[in-house]
């Protein structure tokens, strides 16, 4: 699971677009454009930072694997 799929996960969670989200982070637009067409393949610390805190969950979020669910 890469980065940009478990962003635009919390994204939809949070009912946010990608320009809310980067206003609100204060980073730009092109960054979560690029990482989503797969130009770029992560993003700096600081930038995943900025935009854990606006979606409230912690940076854990992005590092671990999500379990799939039995059944």
């Amino acid at each position: 699971m890469n980065l940009w799929w478990k962003i635009d996960k919390q994204l939809k969670e949070k009912n946010l677009t990608i320009y809310e989200l980067t206003k609100k982070a204060n980073i730009a637009q092109n960054t979560l454009y690029e990482l989503k067409s797969g130009r770029a393949n992560d993003l700096r610390f600081s930038t995943v930072c900025k935009i854990a805190d606006v979606l409230g969950i912690s940076l854990d979020e992005f590092r671990t694997e999500q379990k799939k669910e039995e059944g």
